[in-house]
């Protein structure tokens, strides 16, 4: 039975063996010169001003996920764009029930003034 997994495991060991020798030659050819400037904290080109562990407000994980609730749905009209012609008046109907259900979300969060960033 172990045969079946033996082009797998020979691919998992060559993969271990090319990353430690790549590692292993940074670490031995690479040029490490740490100084003062290298070692200070750098985030996006701007000193830092707080603590690294800051609060972040709750409508920010809100708006996030609102986000990603309407980006995935979206992503629904592609396949039906590329298929549209065969679905024909049915299809269009679904897709028309389904963009409804959507704008109707999207207006119910924004009367809630979930998207209202203060």
């Amino acid at each position: 039975m172990l045969d079946q997994y033996l082009g797998v495991i020979i691919t998992f060991g060559f993969a271990a063996v090319i990353v430690g020798i790549m590692c292993g030659a940074s670490m031995i050819l690479g040029v490490h010169h740490p100084g003062p400037v290298k070692q200070q904290v750098f985030e996006c080109g701007n000193p830092p001003t707080g603590p690294a562990r800051g609060r972040f407000s709750v409508r920010f994980y809100l708006v996030a996920i609102l986000f990603i609730v309407f980006d995935v749905e979206v992503v629904f009209l592609y396949p039906w764009a590329i298929v549209f012609r065969r679905l024909g008046v049915p299809g269009l109907v679904e897709m028309v029930v389904f963009i409804g259900v959507l704008a109707a979300g999207l207006a119910y969060v924004w009367k809630k003034g979930a998207l209202a960033w203060d």
